[in-house]
């Protein structure tokens, strides 16, 4: 059907809004990460909260805008479900494979601990096959929701007693707490008012479009929510040392769907489409532990550039099926 100049005018707005949600997001958690330090909050406490959750702030700010829209029925149930639950998994997907692929093929290699493997990739994988077997009757419920943040807080529980030193990218101490608190709590609701401008476009345009609402979800929000891991798997390749964005891009695979799908349903339950549990999260699981097995069985426990751009090509694939199999969904 024809663009009109209306719809190409809300698209724009659309987009500075999502380029302002990283940005906010990204400077909210620059200045709580150096109020961190000044109160000198314990490292591995700041890796599992702040550091994690902030780099899924903006999939966090989309699920929390969007469950308050679903309940007061300003937004639309099912469309609105689509395009957070699409924009979580096409985030977690750009994460999992093309970035952990281009942070492979600029490093060179990496060699998987069994710490690595025990207390962040295999809980990954779990939370997948979790989050999969909770949307596999079609909808998120309050109490799903509820179980999601719940398995969240004993994983922090877990990792804050077994972690004597968790890799964090750590900020200058701040020098004036009471203005980064007030910098941070500005910037966090210029992350919320964003999302709520994102969403509103989101709906209008999936009434326009023959596309689907999780679809459009993973190809606007997923992509620019990973924009925070981007510069960090950046960073880690310029300092040549990957240990930090790698543990990244995985803990923000968890959080993704236990604090971002967990509180949206606790809010305001999900519609999930069969797109996410018959080809997004299957997808995800099947390539997270054919990686793993062949790294374990087949190179040694290490990943090369060859693996990276193996993660690339399949990023491109899962993309690709998931807009030829599933295109209205």
């Amino acid at each position: 059907m024809p663009v009109s100049g209306e719809l190409l005018t809300l698209v724009s707005a659309g987009a500075v809004a999502l380029y302002t949600l990283v940005t906010a997001a990204s400077g909210a958690i620059d200045r709580l990460l150096a109020l961190a330090e000044y109160y000198d909050v314990p490292e591995a406490l700041v890796g599992t909260t702040i550091l994690a959750v902030g780099t899924s702030l903006p999939e966090i700010s989309s699920h929390f805008i969007a469950s308050l829209g679903i309940l007061s029925g300003v937004l639309d149930y099912r469309a609105t479900s689509a395009v957070v639950i699409g924009g979580n998994t096409g985030s977690s997907a750009v994460q999992q494979l093309l970035l952990v692929g281009v942070l492979l093929i600029g490093y060179g290699s990496f060699d998987l601990s069994r710490r690595f493997v025990r207390e962040s990739y295999l809980p990954m994988l779990g939370v997948f096959a979790v989050t999969m077997g909770l949307a596999w009757g079609g909808t998120i419920s309050r109490l799903d929701g509820l179980l999601l943040l719940a398995l969240y807080v004993v994983y922090v529980g877990v990792n804050l007693v077994r972690r004597d030193r968790t890799q964090a990218l750590r900020e200058q101490a701040s020098t004036d707490p009471r203005r980064d608190a007030v910098v941070a709590t500005g910037l966090l609701v210029l992350v919320l008012l964003s999302a709520s401008l994102v969403l509103s476009v989101i709906e209008t345009v999936v009434d326009a479009l023959t596309l689907g609402g999780s679809t459009i979800g993973i190809v606007t929000i997923g992509v620019a929510a990973a924009l925070p891991e981007l510069t960090t798997v950046i960073d880690a390749i310029r300092r040549q040392s990957p240990d930090v964005a790698l543990g990244t891009l995985v803990g923000s695979n968890v959080v993704n769907s236990l604090v971002g799908i967990g509180l949206g349903g606790a809010i305001s339950t999900y519609y999930v489409p069969p797109a996410v549990v018959l080809w997004d999260l299957p997808f995800k699981l099947v390539t997270g532990a054919g990686l793993l097995g062949w790294a374990l069985y087949v190179r040694d426990g290490t990943l090369t550039r060859t693996e990276g751009g193996y993660l690339v090509v399949a990023y491109f694939v899962f993309v690709a099926g998931r807009l030829v199999l599933f295109p209205g969904q």
